[in-house]
């Protein structure tokens, strides 16, 4: 439908054209709607933990684009229905959290969208928007008697994410079955309070966002609309933002801004132009100029990807910053002390740390069986000197004369212990 569709608002047109639409409801009626000016839409987050990870990047961007093309964005915190658990691709139920959990994640949470969207009283302003504000203080029976009533049972199972779980015989449990419910209200109570019209959100929640369209409808609501972007992949197909060291996450006290530039820098030859588009502002001309590049040109393509979205997380300087750590340590193969840095107390170094300890404390391997692995495949290196030995230990003697040792996993990836 997006190849014959031509847009007239600025925000579809810029969506389509940097490729974040994978299934819309009414492309005329939502085109229509964004002319007018008075577009509000809104994306949920679960406060599942204290930050979001780079899964969540894309629909960030989207209320961004929202944003600057004229629309009201919403960002939806699921104080509410984080009590619940989506079980949208999850074979498990998610671990209960308790509300003072749930409260300090969404301060942490909070945090990543200042730096994306602006937030205020206008009326292009974003809003923050917690559902435990309606959905804590619902009564069952008149839930049921008002909201549940609309649903059919037949039409829940024949949802994907409880397909998935029945299928594979994993439980699901009555209090995941009703996330959909409540998530369907948001949507029409977002309506009735802030004019909501839209929502937003990645190819999996489909179901769940039709499913507030229709109860919309037959509680009487606007013509609302739905919009998903597509499961982002990498050119091989991993799954976007999951590392080896685990999530890439967007608060900068749980992924160091060098981190996570080299995130980005590491991304594969195929991926660049499409996540230029998706992650960063950069002009289509300029992005197409770039992903044009061959050979090894295309790494200056991966850095202008790393500068611009670190940047926009953690700001210019830290970009800039993570940049010249980069080059010092692998153009000019000076030691940057800017890399990321743990501090070991000097103790440990006179008795002698273990590497395998080492390498796990610093984060670059996630056990000692897998620094194991690492060095009998010649990936694991202290002060550029591959490590032979599983026994070995790092001492006194290890420390460079700024106090720290530098620890390697292949050729990107690099610590320094300090001593304290």
């Amino acid at each position: 439908m997006t190849d014959a569709f031509k847009p007239r608002s600025d925000f579809l047109r810029v969506l389509i054209e940097r490729g974040y639409v994978h299934q819309c409801s009414d492309y005329a009626g939502l085109d229509a709607k964004a002319l007018s000016g008075s577009l509000v839409a809104y994306i949920g987050f679960d406060c599942t933990a204290p930050s979001l990870h780079v899964g969540s990047l894309l629909q960030i961007m989207m209320l961004r684009w929202l944003q600057q093309t004229g629309g009201k964005p919403l960002a939806l915190m699921g104080g509410g229905t984080t009590m619940v658990g989506d079980p949208s691709g999850k074979d498990e139920s998610r671990k209960l959290l308790s509300v003072e959990q749930i409260e300090a994640n969404k301060t942490g949470i909070r945090k990543v969208f200042d730096r994306f969207i602006t937030f205020g009283d206008g009326r292009h302003d974003a809003v923050m928007p917690d559902n435990a504000g309606w959905l804590a203080t619902l009564n069952y029976i008149t839930f049921l008697r008002e909201v549940g009533r609309h649903f059919s049972v037949n039409r829940m199972l024949a949802m994907d994410s409880v397909k998935l779980r029945l299928g594979r015989e994993h439980e699901l449990s009555f209090l995941e079955f009703n996330y959909m419910c409540l998530q369907a209200y948001d949507f029409v109570e977002l309506n009735r309070r802030c004019g909501c019209v839209l929502q937003m959100g990645g190819s999996d929640q489909w179901g769940n966002i039709v499913t507030g369209l229709d109860l919309g409808r037959r509680m009487g609501t606007e013509q609302l609309f739905a919009l998903t972007s597509p499961l982002i992949t990498t050119a091989s197909g991993a799954k976007m933002g999951k590392t080896a060291a685990g999530a890439v996450w967007l608060d900068a006290s749980m992924l160091a801004p060098y981190d996570y530039w080299q995130f980005w820098r590491n991304c594969e030859d195929a991926d660049v132009g499409r996540f230029l588009k998706l992650f960063t502002v950069a002009p289509l001309g300029e992005i197409a100029r770039l992903e044009a590049l061959g050979g090894a040109e295309i790494n200056e393509a991966k850095k202008v990807l790393a500068n611009e979205a670190t940047a926009m997380l953690h700001g210019r300087v830290a970009a800039e910053e993570a940049a010249a750590t980069a080059r010092q340590t692998f153009e000019e193969g000076a030691l940057a002390e800017s890399l990321p840095t743990v501090d070991v107390a000097a103790a440990e170094f006179e008795a002698g740390l273990g590497a395998l300890t080492a390498f796990v404390r610093a984060g670059l391997v996630a056990s000692t069986g897998e620094a194991r692995r690492q060095i009998r495949g010649g990936g694991l290196k202290v002060n550029d000197v591959a490590l032979a030995d599983e026994r070995a230990v790092i001492g006194r003697d290890a420390l460079m004369a700024s106090g720290v040792v530098k620890l390697s996993l292949g050729r990107k990836k690099h610590v320094l212990l300090r001593a304290v």
